[in-house]
């Protein structure tokens, strides 16, 4: 492919996953609050856009109840009153919505969604906006430190010291966990022996890393609710004192461009954790039947948002002190410890030093040969 097919490709993948993304993102705001009031033993959305059903022994049947939500809640935002305050950093105080939402977006130029499905270019060997990087892990740390920027900007473009107290905060608090993200990361990288995304992914095909690093995975998940800054990590949005924190000053869309790439970021991290620590695309008959890949890699992404609602459900928040006291006394320290380990029994594999051992392990225990 010359490099203006490999251009075009990326933009017409890169165009159907992001419309899907765009369209998509709202109906997890609905299965988030179907499955909080599930939980929680109450009534979730069950009105806007229900179909009714013939009634049964006089009881109305309602059909799809809520679906229409997302809507209208949308059209609910479009036609708030959009105020700015006075002397904001206009053009700052309208950009740093929109880094939000564009970080949550690209973050998914590497993921791979499929193995090599039918029609795919020869070079390509999964499907994805841009295959084949070799340094794709990097990429995904350099877009997710790009959305600290959002989240300042937001703050001390509002010219309020509310705004501006809650951006710092957040971000204190994003760069405290990035520290233990980075850490994480390399354990994939070390195990797969590459940065490049599809590797890592075809390097679990025996078996998933959440089973070979649970450490890890367990540290990596908790960064990402972490950076989120979703339960029990979203005190920025509860202190008094704050006022919910940099997002004080915008209302109408750009409040809800805010709420957007959270929702958006929840979906991006769960394909990050999947290509990480569940295998990606990775699964039964996957070989046979690549399409399958798609579903695999969809039912993984569910799976993790279903667990970040669990979470918000379930555990209470911790106060600003005890956050900060557990990503650097705690996460950090553990992925250091754990990092450290694995790079040390990874190079006394490749010299071989448990050979003798395995050897009289399948001599003593005969089916291990």
């Amino acid at each position: 492919m010359t490099i203006s097919q490999i251009a075009l490709w990326g933009l017409v993948v890169g165009f159907i996953i992001t419309l899907i993304m765009v369209t998509g993102f709202a109906y997890t705001t609905l299965f988030e609050r179907k499955l909080l009031a599930r939980l929680q033993v109450r009534i979730g959305p069950n009105r806007v856009g229900y179909i009714p059903l013939p009634s049964r022994k006089g009881k109305e049947r309602k059909l799809l109840g809520g679906f229409m939500q997302p809507a209208a809640d949308a059209v609910k935002l479009f036609m708030k009153e959009d105020m700015t305050p006075a002397k904001v950093d206009r053009v700052v105080y309208f950009i740093a919505p929109m880094m939000g939402v564009f970080t949550a977006i690209v973050i998914l130029a590497v993921i791979p969604w499929a193995g090599k499905l039918p029609g795919l270019p020869e070079q390509y060997q999964y499907f994805a906006i841009a295959p084949n990087i070799n340094v794709g892990v990097l990429y995904i740390l350099a877009v997710t430190s790009l959305g600290v920027y959002g989240i300042v900007l937001a703050g001390w473009a509002s010219n309020s010291k509310y705004a501006l107290l809650g951006g710092i905060r957040a971000t204190a608090q994003m760069i405290s966990y990035e520290l233990a993200m980075g850490l994480t990361i390399l354990v994939p990288i070390m195990l797969a022996n590459s940065m490049d995304t599809g590797k890592i992914v075809a390097a679990q095909q025996g078996m998933w890393y959440i089973f070979v690093q649970p450490v890890a995975a367990f540290v990596f998940w908790v960064v990402i609710m972490a950076e989120l800054q979703r339960a029990p990590f979203d005190l920025l949005e509860a202190e008094q004192e704050l006022s919910a924190g940099f997002t004080v000053e915008y209302g109408s869309m750009r409040f809800g461009m805010f709420m957007m790439a959270e929702y958006m970021k929840m979906v991006s991290f769960s394909a990050i954790f999947a290509v990480f620590f569940l295998g990606g695309y990775r699964g039964p008959f996957v070989d046979q039947v690549p399409v399958l890949g798609l579903v695999y890699t969809t039912l993984k992404i569910v799976l993790g948002l279903f667990l970040m609602i669990w979470i918000r459900a379930s555990l209470p928040r911790l106060r600003y002190d005890q956050l900060m006291a557990f990503g650097w006394k705690k996460l950090l320290p553990i992925s250091v410890i754990n990092f450290i380990v694995v790079g040390v029994a990874i190079v006394l594999v490749e010299e071989g030093f448990f050979d003798s051992l395995i050897a009289a392990m399948q001599r003593t225990i005969p089916f291990l040969g």
